[in-house]
C-alpha cells in the first residue's frame, strides 16, 4: 500500500470540547514532525523507516493532531499494525490491531487529544477485521492507564521489564465489536 492515497488529506473535525486542533491521516511529509513530538514526549525513540512502514502498512490508522490554524504544526499522533496471532480455540490466525505508538505534545494535553486520537484510529483500523485490540503502557502512567479503562480496555497482564529503562508495562486488551 504506497503513501499517495486520495484519502490521505482528509480531516476531521475536533470534538466539541475543543475547536483548536484537527485529526487527519499522516501524510509522509508529516513524519519528522511526528518524530519529533514522539522523542519529546516518550522514552522510546523509531527510525524513520519505522514510521514509514507504518504509515505504508497502516496509513488508514496513523493520524495526527494539528493546530487548527496550521497543519504543519503536529501536536500529537497515534500509531497501529495488524499483529496476526495463533486463536486460543482453533489453528487459525486472527488480526490483532496493537497501538504502537501515541503521544501528544505537553503544551497540548487536557483538551481530549488523546481521546480523539483513539476514538478516530480504533474503527479505521478495525475495518481489517480484528478481534481485538491491545496495547502496552506503563504501568507507571495513571493518565493512560485511565484514559485506556475509558475505551473498556482491561488489564490483562504484566510484561516485566517491558520498557528500556526497564519497567514494567500493563498489557491491556479491548475486545473489537
Amino acid at each position: 500500500m504506497g503513501t499517495d492515497k486520495d484519502t490521505r488529506n482528509d480531516s476531521y473535525t475536533a470534538p466539541a470540547k475543543d475547536h483548536s486542533y484537527l485529526i487527519r491521516q499522516c501524510t509522509f511529509e508529516d513524519i519528522e514532525r511526528v518524530k519529533e513530538v514522539n522523542e519529546k514526549e516518550l522514552p522510546e525513540d523509531y527510525p524513520f523507516f519505522f514510521y514509514k512502514s507504518i504509515l505504508d502498512n497502516f496509513p488508514e490508522s496513523f493520524l495526527v493532531a494539528h493546530t487548527k490554524d496550521d497543519p504543519n504544526n503536529i501536536i500529537g499522533y497515534i500509531m497501529w499494525r495488524i499483529e496476526k496471532t495463533p486463536s486460543k480455540n482453533s489453528l487459525r490466525l486472527l488480526n490483532k490491531a496493537h497501538l504502537v505508538s501515541i503521544a501528544v505534545s505537553k503544551d497540548h494535553r487536557k483538551k481530549g487529544i488523546a481521546s480523539a486520537l483513539l476514538s478516530k484510529s480504533m474503527p479505521m483500523i478495525g475495518k481489517r477485521n480484528v478481534s481485538e485490540y491491545v496495547l502496552e503502557v506503563r504501568v507507571s502512567n495513571y493518565h493512560a492507564i485511565n484514559l485506556y479503562e475509558k475505551f473498556e480496555y482491561k488489564k490483562e497482564g504484566i510484561k516485566k521489564r517491558y520498557y528500556k529503562d526497564g519497567e514494567n508495562a500493563y498489557f491491556m486488551v479491548c475486545p473489537a465489536d
